[in-house]
């Protein structure tokens, strides 16, 4: 309710200093002209990032740019139609690709920080997944043979040797090249 507050508070501020400085009937016809410009905007934008969303889900690709994308331009359009010279101005703002772009990565940033997974399921949902299972018996020539439950230590460009601390990396990152 405190947040309200400060919003309604804010806004009246800017609009006196708007109607103090262009007067009554530039400032309303501003704040027409500004929210046609932006409902006009949002809609070719959200246009924009739905072709972009299905495009990702066609690719089978994470469409999580564009998720994020769509979520911006919905919050730019509620702004917009809020009444008011500030929020008018931040939707207009955020509706705009470049901006709505430093939005985003801030957005991102901010909920890998809260929740650090989101940042493993980004990073991995960038690339073709291969479901596979491990098999226990013999690896390649001259390497050890694994079988769950053995503990080893495995070093990256070493052979992973059987009773010692850890086992083998379970997780194989690499790109598939069809050719």
């Amino acid at each position: 309710m405190r947040l309200f507050g400060l919003y309604v508070v804010i806004e009246l501020v800017a609009l006196v200093a708007v109607v103090s400085w262009l007067g009554f009937a530039w400032t309303l016809l501003l704040l027409m002209a500004g929210a046609v410009a932006g409902m006009w905007l949002v809609r070719r934008e959200g246009a924009r990032t739905s072709l972009a969303l299905a495009e990702a889900l066609r690719g089978g690709r994470a469409a999580h740019a564009e998720l994020t994308d769509g979520a911006l331009v919905g919050l730019a359009g509620l702004l917009i139609l809020v009444p008011g010279v500030v929020s008018d101005v931040l939707g207009l703002v955020l509706v705009l690709p470049p901006t709505r772009a430093l939005a985003r990565r801030w957005l991102v940033r901010e909920a890998e920080r809260r929740a650090p997974v989101l940042r493993t399921a980004r990073i991995r949902g960038d690339g073709q997944v291969i479901d596979g299972e491990v098999v226990p018996g013999p690896g390649p020539a001259g390497q050890a043979q694994w079988q769950p439950g053995n503990q080893g230590q495995w070093q990256p460009g070493s052979q992973w040797q059987p009773g010692s601390q850890a086992g083998p990396p379970r997780v194989i990152e690499g790109r598939v090249v069809e050719g």
